[in-house]
């Protein structure tokens, strides 16, 4: 089968096609057949040994698959050969063929694509965590989603809209302010590329305050980091919730003080561990995301497709942070 793998730390040039042995299940594992695989921000770290897991070389990134289940191991229940499903393996996806536990498998109804089903998991049950377990966001709150036209901002965007939230997407573009206005957003908002001197953070925290009204944001979804999160801060509501949630800008610096002057709190969004230490939470909340997608409430939107010889171009446009919506490899 053909594999992309990372044989030394580095960027998407260091990326090497191959051909490797088909895998074989082993008790409570499916093996798969990998039709589609997105692309996230994760996967341009994990190549660079950036990431809070580095598996030993060579593997292949691509950490999102949908595809069909080719044959099951031994004691493995409520599967068979052709069903469809999608999963989060963390990587490993851009694979022709993947072995994964068949309790992480969610199944992937007829009605929908591979390409849509391969990007709607990491980043939707990321946001329906951090908004409802993490954020507490309730109807008519206001929310103030950074980086809101990438993967996870989008679905931040439309959750927050299906929970009747008040919604201000800051973003780095206009065209990216359009996605975030058509995801649903009540207003929008671009902001300057950073880094930022003490001028510049403090005008870029006049401009969030502006957007989000004098009683300030209830919940901040931050999926930037770096110079953008002590601004956002500043715009807070009184007992607020920021939600930290990645760091592409780089990890901030967060000044304690403004966290008592707004009696707000500060939350770490990890889906993956929430995942693995209550199974039966995350199901819930992928059952209530399949409900939202058949409402018409949600729609993961894949700006781009690859194939598979073509994935580190995903990987490198993913880099670049001008990615909006989803990239998907198609295999």
């Amino acid at each position: 089968m053909k594999a992309l793998l990372s044989t030394a730390p580095g960027g998407p040039d260091t990326l090497q096609l191959a051909e490797l042995h088909d895998p074989t299940p082993s008790a409570g594992e499916l093996l798969v057949r990998v039709h589609a695989a997105a692309i996230n921000y994760p996967d341009v770290l994990i190549i660079e040994d950036k990431y809070q897991m580095r598996p030993p070389r060579p593997f292949a990134p691509g950490g999102e698959i949908a595809g069909e289940v080719l044959s099951v191991g031994e004691g493995v229940e409520g599967w068979a050969p052709g069903d469809r499903l999608i999963a989060v393996p963390g990587f490993g996806g851009l694979v022709e063929k993947i072995v994964i536990p068949a309790k992480s498998a969610f199944r992937l109804p007829a009605s929908r694509s591979f390409t849509e089903g391969a990007a709607l998991l990491l980043t939707y049950a990321t946001s329906i965590h951090a908004l409802w377990d993490r954020g507490q966001l309730k109807d008519g709150e206001t929310l103030l989603v950074l980086g809101a036209a990438g993967g996870v901002g989008l679905a931040a965007v439309e959750l927050g809209k299906a929970r009747g939230a008040r919604v201000i997407a800051a973003v780095s573009s206009e065209e990216k302010a359009t996605a975030a206005r058509e995801a649903g957003a009540d207003i929008t908002l671009v902001y300057p590329r950073g880094p930022f001197d003490k001028d510049a953070s403090k005008a870029l925290a006049e401009q969030f305050k502006a957007a989000v009204s004098p009683a300030g944001a209830d919940v901040i979804y931050d999926p930037v980091g770096g110079d953008y999160c002590e601004p956002a801060l500043r715009a807070i509501a009184w007992e607020g919730r920021y939600l930290v949630v990645g760091f592409p800008a780089g990890i901030p610096r967060l000044p304690l003080n403004l966290t008592l002057l707004k009696s707000c709190d500060v939350r770490g969004v990890f889906w993956g561990a929430f995942a693995a230490r209550d199974p039966r939470a995350n199901q819930a909340h992928v059952e209530e995301l399949f409900a939202l997608w058949d409402a018409g409430k949600i729609a993961p939107r894949v700006s781009a497709t690859y194939p598979l010889e073509r994935a580190g171009d995903a990987i490198a446009a993913m880099a670049a942070r001008q990615v909006i919506g989803k990239l998907v490899v198609e295999l």
